[in-house]
């Protein structure tokens, strides 16, 4: 998908209808930044942002809904990189089903807000009584394929990631989808997982 080209009305007329048509459909809003329905705006920082940006409006351009857990072969999923006050340290989950460390985050559940699908998790995942946004972009988009799990196929989700705060001398609480919490320091960041959907954390931030 061109990003360059506005689409048509249609295809955005729901997130219009409730932005009182200030938002414009997902195009370019200028170089190098794109308006994504029911997000925002998100910066395109490399080929890897603008090819996932295209993904994503592609898939909210479908006729079935992207945001239930059900919508398949892929949907819209929201997750965050919860760092700590002096940013310097980010908030990381061992998942249980994965196997592997990632940033809190999960299912819209049909919810189509994914900022506030993204802080729900969060809560959630962590335990934390008080989290708040540090930027109202959306930060990253990161798709990434599933393994197939009882009766659900092998699918994709196409996760829109924020960027939070939290206090790490806060107690945090298990929950049954986790192996783990950790504050994980960014210069050790490698050292728990050399997936680029992680490590491009450090990279973003250091633009």
């Amino acid at each position: 998908m061109n990003l360059d080209t506005p689409r048509s009305e249609n295809i955005c007329a729901e997130w219009e209808k409730l932005r009182g048509g200030q938002l414009p459909a997902p195009c370019a809003l200028s170089e190098g930044w794109v308006s994504i329905p029911y997000v925002g705006r998100y910066q395109l920082q490399s080929t890897r942002d603008r090819d996932n940006a295209s993904a994503v409006l592609e898939l909210l351009s479908q006729r079935f809904d992207p945001f239930g857990r059900d919508s398949l072969p892929g949907h819209i999923t929201a997750s965050a990189f919860i760092l700590n006050p002096r940013r310097d340290a980010v908030l990381l989950t061992h998942h249980a089903k994965l196997d592997c460390w990632l940033p809190l985050g999960g299912h819209c559940d049909g919810i189509r807000d994914p900022r506030f699908s993204a802080l729900r998790e969060c809560y959630e995942e962590s335990g934390l009584k008080c989290i708040v946004g540090l930027q109202q972009d959306l930060f990253d988009i990161d798709i990434h394929d599933i393994p197939a799990s009882g009766s659900m196929p092998q699918h994709t989700h196409y996760d829109l990631r924020f960027l939070l705060q939290a206090d790490d001398s806060a107690p945090l609480k298990l929950t049954s989808e986790s192996k783990a919490l950790h504050w994980v320091g960014l210069e050790q960041l490698p050292s728990y997982s050399d997936r680029p959907s992680v490590l491009v954390l450090t990279r973003k931030l250091s633009i």
